[in-house]
């Protein structure tokens, strides 16, 4: 008898914790289907975080861990690239249990206020550099705004809501009438500057194939050659479109800056310089090549976030002794037909080190290659993401993707 109620018990946990993790998690997967209705966006935003602040718990460490795999289920599927498939379950697991932790960490005392103040802390904190889980971005397709301040407002909502007794909690609408929003603002495209943003699905399993490698750069210069003639001045080409060490290869550099007489080009590309490699973006224009290397790198995907002895003995078990990319010290801006562009590639376009000293930067150039991760749910993660930055720092993003859909992100 004791054993089937501390069973059902268990169940309970776990159905609780799945609950909330669904309410907490369904505005990705709505956007994965298209179903974007902000009333709808709104209220399960809000019920997700009562839930947090309720359940006990148990229930919030399952919480967690199921959070972590639906956000970040796909983090595993990269692996199979590096041949290394039987651990590809891994990913998703350690995910689950960090977040796990997490959410425990907001279940220690049953207070609400303690609840809501951990929570709110955590949106603060990104274990090992990965800055992907943001809880207030669950409101970025709804009516209430999705800043810090807006945030704090909305727990205080529901810190009143759960606290205060019933003739009193409809006090809990002033606070959220301070984070509603309808409107953002519109960045027009930049003026005199005619864009072509071509839509590229190379499968990352034949991107860096040595014998696949020259259909890929003919393939670019094609899109180039396009674009000249429909008198086009920009186009971008997405992280690493060509896979190669760029400025090493001298006839097609040589080749891209005649190109650039005619239009300006922006690709992704490996940069060289001394012995190190830099994921970087190509700036080639009138003659000339401007370089921007890469600030934020991709924790265990570009850099090993852990002191160098371990770095280098990860490095030396799963990637045969390779070294970790190189990165910059500061963002680097474009200037195209007189016009300021913020470049970021991939992963830096969702961390707020590469927004510093925007000043008068209103657009940015993001590139990115998703091919691999697709086909799941990261590059709609990836877009809401950039919805969170775009109007956090009042910027009109331009992002080119290899494997997902092209997008311009407007605040």
């Amino acid at each position: 008898m004791f054993l089937v109620k501390r069973d059902n018990f268990n169940k309970t946990y776990i159905i609780k914790g799945l609950i909330t993790a669904l309410f907490f998690s369904a505005f990705i997967y709505l956007a994965y289907f298209n179903i974007e209705y902000k009333i709808l966006n709104t209220i399960l935003g809000l019920v997700s975080l009562y839930l947090v602040l309720k359940i006990d718990r148990k229930s919030l460490f399952t919480s967690g861990f199921f959070i972590g795999i639906f956000w970040f289920y796909w983090v595993g599927n990269s692996f199979e690239y590096y041949g290394l498939n039987s651990i590809s379950i891994l990913a998703p697991l350690g995910f689950g249990l960090g977040y796990a932790i997490l959410f425990l960490l907001i279940g220690v005392f049953e207070f609400t206020i303690y609840r809501a103040f951990i929570l709110f802390i955590l949106s603060f904190i990104h274990p090992l550099g990965f800055n992907w889980f943001i809880p207030e971005l669950i409101f970025i397709d709804s009516y209430l705004e999705t800043s810090k301040i807006a945030f704090a407002l909305i727990l205080l909502a529901l810190i009143i809501f759960i606290e205060m007794p019933k003739y009193i909690k409809l006090l809990a609408i002033i606070p959220l009438f301070f984070t509603y929003t309808n409107v953002g603002e519109y960045i027009d495209n930049p003026p005199n500057i005619q864009i072509s943003m071509p839509q590229l699905n190379t499968p990352q399993d034949q991107k860096w194939v040595k014998d696949k490698i020259p259909y890929l750069i003919e393939k670019n210069l094609f899109l180039i050659d396009k674009a000249i003639e429909e008198k086009k001045d920009l186009i971008i080409l997405p992280e690493t479109v060509f896979p190669i060490v760029l400025n090493n290869e001298d006839l097609l550099l040589n080749e891209l800056i005649q190109k650039s007489y005619y239009i300006n080009i922006i690709a992704g590309a490996l940069y060289k310089e001394e012995n190190s490699f830099y994921n970087a973006t190509y700036h080639i224009a009138n003659g000339k090549v401007e370089i921007a290397k890469k600030v934020v790198l991709v924790p265990f995907g570009e850099e090993i976030p852990f002191p160098k002895v371990i770095t280098d003995l990860i490095n030396d078990i799963f990637y045969d002794g390779a070294e970790d990319y190189k990165k910059a010290d500061t963002p680097t801006n474009f200037v195209i037909n007189g016009v300021k562009f913020r470049n970021a590639i991939c992963y830096e376009a969702t961390s707020d080190n590469i927004f510093q000293n925007l000043d008068d930067v209103k657009y940015m150039i993001a590139l990115s290659n998703n091919a691999w991760f697709t086909p799941s749910t990261e590059p709609v993660l990836q877009n809401l993401l950039l919805k969170y930055y775009a109007k956090k720092y009042n910027i009109t993003i331009f992002h080119s993707v290899n494997g997902s859909k092209n997008n311009i992100i407007r605040p």
